[in-house]
């Protein structure tokens, strides 16, 4: 009975101590978004469709905050936002962004019934008209490796939107969505452009080597000056850089400030 009781007062304390504990030592560090009025402007926010990891069969898809902080965001600005992926419908989040690492824009999701309808119901991605949307923000997470960089349209609808003026964003593996996307003059969108995403060395540390595209090394070949942060356990790093139209954050510890840039520059070009 001694026993029983301790672990009923120790369960709690774990579960609620440790996303705690993550947070001190530097998840999700804090950021404060100030104020903005962005009535009129729409934002898009593409995630992968796969939902699987490797030969392990592993549930994955996209890391959750990296899709819920920025929709809240730039909902809370005022924009229109909406949800897309590689193949439509419902958008798989990877159970691995969840507890401990889940953050309160994650919960909010999960109980907002007009979020939850746009994730069962994500556009797909060659229904899109690169015209619609002001912001074209793509999620990371590992299923991303799988099919942002791999998708022919996504490619061609970040290029339109460039073209267009658009303002293009991503964090940690939602950068491999801009790694096929052509200037006009054909060549790689982000060559000699600076950006960031999840590092190699966050990868391996992880020991998530599986997936196919990693987004560094793919940014690196086609010519993009890729910089990022550093710590001795790399997921506590966090890097946002602005380069032009393209603003890109280096891993989920990077979501606050990455919406925050991708609306201070959407204000820059209003005033």
């Amino acid at each position: 009975m001694i026993l029983l009781a301790g672990l009923l007062i120790l369960l709690p304390l774990v579960y609620l101590g440790l996303p705690r504990l993550l947070h001190a030592v530097g998840l999700h560090p804090a950021h404060s978004i100030p104020a903005f009025d962005m009535k009129g402007k729409r934002a898009l926010i593409i995630t992968t469709s796969h939902d699987r990891l490797g030969d392990k069969r592993a549930r994955t898809g996209v890391f959750g905050s990296e899709m819920t902080v920025p929709y809240y965001a730039f909902l809370d600005a005022g924009m229109d936002v909406d949800l897309a992926s590689i193949k439509g419908g419902e958008i798989p989040i990877d159970p691995r962004s969840g507890w401990p690492l889940a953050t309160p824009e994650d919960r909010r999701f999960a109980k907002d019934s007009s979020a939850m309808a746009k994730l069962k119901e994500s556009i797909p991605v060659d229904q899109v008209d690169a015209s619609t949307y002001d912001v074209y923000f793509m999620a990371g997470g590992w299923g991303a490796a799988y099919d942002l960089a791999q998708s022919d349209r996504l490619a061609e609808l970040i290029s339109d939107a460039n073209e267009n003026g658009k303002i293009l964003s991503s964090v940690c593996h939602g950068a491999l969505g801009l790694v096929s996307a052509k200037a006009a003059d054909g060549s790689p969108l982000i060559e000699g452009r600076r950006v960031t995403g999840v590092t190699d060395r966050q990868i391996r540390q992880l020991f998530v080597t599986v997936t196919p595209k990693h987004p560094e090394t793919e940014m690196r070949k086609v010519g993009a000056k890729f910089e990022a942060s550093t710590a001795p356990v790399e997921m506590l790093a966090t890097h946002v850089v602005v380069d032009g139209n393209i603003v890109t954050g280096q891993n989920q510890n990077s979501g606050y400030e990455t919406s925050h840039r991708v609306l201070e520059l959407l204000d820059g070009r209003d005033s």
